[in-house]
């Protein structure tokens, strides 16, 4: 039977290198999901900025709508509404000229095709 030496030393070397490799491997591990964790978060970062701002546009419109000058706007665009010491303005035609009179166009016919035609002619009523 042989007998193999055990060499103690260099079965601690193998150990350490194997427990040096289990480090090395679980240190790549936590840095692959560092990296991870950050680019999440700055796309939550960047989803927060864009909420921030688009919350700041929306209070500044909602202050704007609420103004006198947003009513005044309005009233005076779409509402047609006057203020005191306005003078409206109407258009009159020139006195003595005829009013403008916009024709309306007149179709103009389609010319039918010839099954068309003596279709019509034998079936319709």
């Amino acid at each position: 039977m042989l007998k193999i030496p055990f060499n103690f030393r260099r079965i601690a070397v193998f150990a350490g290198i194997f427990v040096l490799i289990l480090f090395v491997i679980e240190f790549n591990t936590r840095l692959e999901e560092l990296n991870r964790l950050n680019d999440q978060r700055d796309q939550i970062r960047a989803l927060a900025t864009q909420a921030i701002q688009t919350q700041m546009a929306l209070q500044t419109q909602v202050a704007y709508a609420g103004s006198t000058a947003s009513v005044e706007e309005w009233a005076r665009t779409e509402g047609h509404y006057l203020q005191e010491g306005d003078q409206p303005v109407i258009p009159i035609g020139v006195p003595g000229s005829a009013p403008v009179i916009n024709p309306t166009p007149i179709p103009s016919p389609t010319p039918m095709q010839n099954w068309e035609v003596w279709w019509s002619l034998f079936f319709s009523d």
